[in-house]
Formats: C-alpha cells, structure tokens, sequence
C-alpha cells in the first residue's frame, strides 16, 4: 500500500488562485473547498484509501515567537482565510484524517506522519504532497518522496541532489544560509545557492564548516568572505535552521491503520448540497468507498 500526505494548506492556496470562484446562496466564497474536496477525492481514486491531510488552523505558530519576522496570515485574502474552517469540516465529513494545526504547522504534522509511514514495513511509498521545499529533508531514497499533483512530477533523494545540490538531511542548514523568503527569514548575506551547495556538499551540516576560509576543502569563489560572515552569524544561522527544522511528533500520527479511508461519515452529503452546492461530490465519494471496500 502506498501512504498519501497532503498539504491542505497548500492545497487550497492553489485551488483559490487555479479553481473557478463560487458564493453559494449564503453569500460564502467556497470555490477552493470545493476544489480541494474533489481532488482528494480523485486522489484516493488513483492512489488508495490511505490519507492524512494538514492544514495550517492558524497560520502563526511557535516559530512566530522565534524570529519576528516570520511568516503571519497578514496579507492572506479574507476570503480565502474564511475557507480554511470549512475545508477542515468538509475533509472531516468526507471521513479524510486532517490535522488541523495551531502550535506547530502543517509542514511538522506532514514530516511526522512521514516519519510514521516509513516505519511500516507494509508501506510500498510514502507521499508528501506539496512542493514545498522544507519537506525535502524527509525525502528518503524511493521511499518516501514529495508529489508535486500540480506539475505532476516526484522528488525523490536523486532529484533533491540535483535541485539543492545537497543531501535532504542538508536542506535545514542550506535554508539557514540562503534562507526562505516565504517563511519570513533572510539567510546570511552574501551567501547563495551555488555557495551554499559547494559547502554543504562538503560538510553537510554548520557546525562542520571550519570558521577559516583556508580550511575550506572547497575550492569556491568569496571563501573569505563567506566564512567571515558565518563565522560572525553562527547564532542567526543556527536559529534559522532551526526555523527550517520540521518537528516530528508522535502524537500526530501513531498508526499507518488511522489513514485508512472508510467512507464519507454522514452529514457529508447534506454538507456537499447545502454549503458546498455541489452534490455531485458526495455521490462520487459513496461510489469510491464501495470500490474500495
């Protein structure tokens, strides 16, 4: 069996800017659920009834108070904020696992169920949905990779080598170096991707990196500068890749047996008529969970 982990939160981004508009008759925009709902449904079609998706409850998070200037929900569309709790409703209704974060974020409750996924020997492949950089540190060889369902493509350890120039285990201490402007921190200047790579194809992690340039047993141009710069920001650095570092928690996830689908619960289908006015969703998802059965 294969294990599908999804990135609600990315999810309905993609589907409110990519997914038709619609205000149901209560004057709701929920366009992007109702996107969001089919394509979970289509991808338990192709891919089997284990699944678990995340979403971000609260956008802000424990990191929030690790550095003031990451990532917030200020400048998110009232409406697509609006639809994050209908969303988790909806995906509950449908009998899909979501973890619906608010201390940690979606990215830690993927890289946990991850980690709990790749215990099971049963388990043929696990697959991360999102594109999202941080969660290449969980890419291990074929096993457990990221499915990018937007552009179709699987990142597995080779192509994580081959698009950071690092191992996956790498990918905190290379996002601490070039940083991650969409989680809100910088990196440390002068430091690049090239840069960053060359080095960490080397020495894998920041505190391996000699503070002296001529240590260096890499040959890369501004040697001197980098190091002087790491060597004065190692603090920042080191606070940054802990930013980068997806927490794995048990308790989001014990069992491979809590993905398994059972069918929409009920309720799913008045939801589908009455807020989501497309029916037609639970009628696929009651012919799924017969096929399945």
């Amino acid at each position: 069996m294969n294990v599908y982990l999804v990135d609600g939160t990315y999810e309905l981004f993609r589907h409110f800017y990519g997914a038709p508009s619609h205000v149901n008759s209560q004057g709701h925009e929920i366009g992007a659920v109702r996107g969001v709902v089919g394509s979970m449904i289509a991808l338990m079609d192709d891919g089997g009834p284990y699944v678990g998706v995340a979403t971000d409850h609260v956008i802000e998070s424990f990191r929030n108070e690790m550095w003031a200037g990451y990532k917030t929900g200020e400048g998110v569309a009232p409406v697509l904020k609006s639809q994050f709790g209908l969303l988790e409703e909806a995906l509950g209704l449908l009998g899909v696992v979501v973890w619906a974060m608010v201390e940690l974020e979606a990215d830690d409750a993927l890289a946990s169920a991850a980690q709990c996924a790749a215990a099971d020997s049963a388990v043929g492949q696990v697959f991360i949905c999102t594109p999202d950089k941080d969660l290449a540190q969980c890419v291990q060889g074929t096993r457990v990779v990221q499915l990018d369902r937007r552009r179709r493509t699987v990142i597995n350890e080779d192509a994580v080598r081959a698009k950071f120039g690092v191992d996956p285990e790498s990918i905190p201490d290379y996002l601490a170096l070039v940083g991650d402007t969409a989680d809100g921190y910088p990196g440390l200047a002068g430091w690049g991707a090239r840069s960053a790579a060359a080095v960490l194809a080397r020495y894998r992690h920041l505190e391996d990196i000699p503070d002296e340039p001529g240590r260096w047993d890499v040959p890369i141009r501004g040697a001197m500068k980098l190091a002087s710069t790491l060597a004065g920001s190692r603090n920042l650095a080191t606070l940054f890749r802990d930013l980068a570092t997806l927490r794995r928690e048990p308790q989001v996830c014990s069992s491979v047996d809590q993905l398994r689908w059972h069918g929409p619960a009920r309720g799913f289908g008045e939801l589908c008529e009455r807020q989501l006015e497309q029916p037609g969703l639970a009628s696929r998802a009651a012919r799924l969970a017969s096929r399945l059965a």
